[in-house]
């Protein structure tokens, strides 16, 4: 063979060869190019689902807080309202009392006039002697 043939490409030699490497890789790497926008496309998705749950997880986080928290209010404005009726129960059973105490008192000195003046001087005595001990 002299310089002034042409090289031919046979079939199985090595330019045939590097030409099918070529767009072998040319399709490996339109193919990895998909999959990686597909995957990206995937993580978006997976981002926007997870961002969707968290938000109604923090949603229902606070609905159920602010439920505990009326429930709670709710409970303590009813036992300060059963704290407060019974007091009020219980200065009017002692207001009844005292009337009741009052006018037994009364009725006794009115009877015994001379025996009230007794006991109201004998209890000035022991509140004077109370009195003045802490002097």
């Amino acid at each position: 063979m002299s310089s002034d043939t042409p090289i031919r490409d046979f079939p199985g030699s090595s330019s045939e060869y590097a030409g099918k490497r070529e767009g072998a890789a040319e399709a490996a790497h339109d193919h990895l190019t998909e999959e990686v926008s597909s995957l990206r496309a995937e993580m978006t998705k997976i981002h926007d689902v997870l961002s969707k749950v968290v938000s109604e997880a923090g949603g229902q986080a606070a609905r159920t807080a602010r439920s505990v928290g009326q429930a709670v209010a709710s409970q303590v404005g009813s036992t300060a309202t059963g704290l407060a009726s019974t007091g009020a129960d219980i200065a009017s059973s002692a207001t009844d009392q005292l009337k009741s105490f009052a006018t037994e008192l009364e009725g006794i000195a009115r009877k015994n006039p001379l025996g009230a003046l007794a006991g109201a001087l004998a209890l000035g005595i022991a509140i004077g002697l109370i009195v003045r001990g802490r002097g």
